[in-house]
């Protein structure tokens, strides 16, 4: 039997980070076999991921599967995304240099190199997977201790795992399904706070855009903080597009001091929404603490998104951090960009 037709090397791989960014650590393990970990004194959550899967295929000789708990290792040669990277010369859709390069161009490079040598398969974390979590439990000893090791078999002396930061892991509230976060520009990007062109072309592309998701995920679950703009836009595009949504609020009566004919929109989409969450209960009592509410809002769709979708035009700096931490949540790749102008 040849080495493409022999079976392959099952290996789990896992990554950690201590605050992210800060000090992390990766780490790979074959059931019953060979185990490898290593650290890094700043650095990020997905650096790692993808840093556990390089180290695995490196090191491990003949047809491997690596079996990760990351969506943003195991969708990359899924969804083949690499294609695409390799074809716009390192960019994203967005035209954006792709992130961590350095590591995932090695990896790309060994994937394409030996056709049909490496395969992935996704894996949920911190669900009772016994090498998941010896994977896990290396990568944060290595993070926290800042030192790495080998050895074969079980290894031994290792801490607490990980606390779960997988999306929703957190809050109960979370709706379950496969939650996709829409954000995005409110209405003088948008053409204003009446119905007009720029709005209605928003609204049809962010419902193309979630019936495409709906084919690939049964359970699709949009999340929206109801917001003026982009967050009731995605709320009418699920309705129109037969999905489920979720109004996720910053506080109560959130719409208090909006024009009448504005308040009466979003208590009606607040109506039709399928649930809600509401993460402080009493109204701020002031701007800066309504402002403060609303960045906590957002932060809370952050950790809990799977995908996102922003509507932005690529400068305005407010939805921009937004963008950028569910960027660095989910991966570049699953964060599609509609630009208000397009």
């Amino acid at each position: 039997m040849s080495a493409a037709e022999s079976e392959p090397t099952v290996v789990y791989t896992d990554g950690a980070c201590v605050g992210n960014p800060g000090p992390g650590g990766w780490a790979w393990a074959v059931p019953g076999g060979a185990y490898a970990s290593g650290a890094e004194a700043q650095t990020t959550n997905q650096r790692m991921e993808v840093h556990a899967a390089l180290e695995a295929v490196l090191s491990i000789d003949g047809p491997v599967e690596v079996v990760s708990d990351s969506t943003y290792v195991v969708n990359c040669f899924r969804d083949r995304w690499w294609e695409g990277w390799l074809e716009r010369d390192w960019k994203t859709k967005a035209r954006k240099p792709v992130a961590n390069r350095d590591l995932w161009e090695p990896l790309v490079a060994a994937v394409v190199t030996d056709p049909g040598r490496i395969s992935f398969r996704w894996v949920k974390g911190h669900a009772d997977d016994p090498m998941n979590d010896v994977v896990d439990r290396l990568a944060v000893d290595a993070a926290r201790t800042q030192q790495g090791r080998r050895g074969h078999g079980t290894p031994e002396g290792l801490g607490a795992p990980d606390v779960p930061t997988a999306p929703g892991a957190d809050d109960r509230r979370a709706p379950p399904g496969h939650r996709v976060v829409v954000v995005g520009h409110r209405p003088p990007e948008l053409g204003g706070y009446e119905a007009n062109p720029t709005a209605d072309r928003v609204r049809a592309k962010l419902t193309e855009v979630l019936a495409a998701k709906r084919t690939l995920h049964d359970d699709l679950v949009v999340l929206t903080g109801l917001g003026l703009g982009a967050e009731q836009l995605a709320a009418e595009a699920a309705a129109a597009a037969g999905i489920p949504y979720v109004a996720v609020l910053a506080f109560p009566d959130q719409e208090a001091v909006w024009p009448a004919e504005s308040q009466l929109r979003y208590r009606e989409l607040l109506a039709r929404a399928d649930g809600d969450v509401l993460l402080q209960a009493r109204r701020p009592e002031s701007r800066q603490a309504a402002g403060a509410a609303l960045a906590r809002r957002d932060g809370w769709l952050v950790r809990h998104a799977h995908e996102a979708i922003a509507v932005w035009d690529g400068e305005e700096q407010l939805v921009g951090r937004v963008v950028r931490s569910l960027r660095d949540r989910v991966g570049e790749e699953d964060v599609w960009v509609i630009e208000p102008g397009d």
